[in-house]
């Protein structure tokens, strides 16, 4: 029952952090617009958001989201709450349409209702969260050769794309951007479940701050939690935030699944039917991100009338005949 009700707490936990955090996007975003009409727009490179108190008032929504986020890993795995996620790009979705004026087309609308849909599938279906007493089994976890060798696949991703795609293809392909976002993401949440089960039992009283491992895992956070924050940045000034929230969940939810797949071995207790479940919930939230993807434009530009076929007799198709005709010869 421990389990259970720990899983209980994670998932209220996510959705208050899901509405902050999707609120932060669309604030956030006016605040970078207002900067970017003042001087150097963030996607190409300036930093005068940083002066503009409307940024700081997402940033601060965002701050208070992570914070719930943060705790909910401690209470239930990632399996379950990185899925609600979802709830957060809904809520940046529906505030850019009334706020940003970045309308969101009926199809658009659908496409957020699957992405519900899927997730709440995976989390039903999700296992419970494992028993950890103390932050050296998280440690002792994560270097492990199966996630030592996911780790350095992503770093080295990371420095492929920050090195070699950014410059070239940064402003116009939305996935180089989330890509690094979501790569560093998921190396965040391993670190960020190990300090908020690191902050818990030291509430219960078995202090963890005492363990060098508690402190390296501090410090690889703050890394890419900054990491992230400047790429997101520069997708949320170059794309369309209706855009930018769904392709970061997919790709972020993805990794820091697969991530703790290989970290905390989530699925080993589960039998074949929860897994394809969920499986199954996770390709609904895939169907509904495409949908919001290609109908990203069609809230936003008017409808293309039909051409207008006017029915022709076959009278004024013999003259036009003969005028064709007496034009060539002449």
């Amino acid at each position: 029952m421990e389990g259970v009700s720990n899983n209980v707490h994670g998932v209220i936990l996510a959705i208050s952090s899901s509405i902050f955090i999707g609120s932060s996007f669309v604030i956030k975003k006016q605040g970078l617009k207002k900067a970017g009409a003042n001087g150097k727009r963030a996607g190409s490179g300036g930093h005068s958001y940083l002066l503009e108190p409307c940024w700081w008032a997402g940033m601060l929504s965002m701050i208070v989201g992570e914070g719930a986020n943060f705790a909910a890993y401690a209470y239930a795995p990632a399996v379950l709450v990185t899925p609600l996620g979802a709830l957060s790009m809904i809520v940046s979705a529906v505030l850019a349409h009334f706020i940003l004026k970045e309308r969101l087309h009926m199809f658009g609308i659908v496409g957020c209702l699957l992405c519900v849909v899927g997730s709440v599938t995976i989390v039903l279906h999700a296992p419970l969260e494992k028993s950890i007493q103390s932050v050296k089994d998280v440690w002792y976890l994560a270097t492990a050769p199966g996630f030592l060798a996911y780790t350095f696949t992503v770093l080295v991703l990371i420095l492929i794309l920050t090195v070699r795609y950014v410059p070239r293809f940064g402003q116009s392909h939305l996935v180089v951007y989330i890509g690094i976002c979501s790569l560093a993401g998921s190396l965040t949440v391993m670190g960020v479940k190990a300090i908020g089960i690191a902050i818990k039992l030291t509430i219960e009283g078995q202090n963890q701050f005492k363990y060098f491992e508690t402190w390296v895992f501090i410090v690889l956070v703050l890394i890419f939690c900054l990491l992230q924050l400047n790429y997101l940045n520069k997708a949320l000034d170059t794309f369309n935030t209706a855009v930018v929230s769904p392709i970061y969940y997919v790709m972020f939810t993805t990794l820091t699944i697969l991530a703790s797949m290989i970290m905390f071995k989530d699925y080993v207790h589960q039998n074949a039917t929860q897994i394809i479940t969920e499986l199954c919930g996770f390709v609904t939230i895939l169907c509904g991100t495409f949908l919001l993807h290609k109908t990203k434009d069609m809230g936003n530009n008017p409808s293309i009338p039909l051409p207008v076929i006017v029915p022709t007799t076959d009278m004024d198709c013999k003259q036009e005949s003969k005028t064709t005709k007496v034009t060539v010869e002449v």
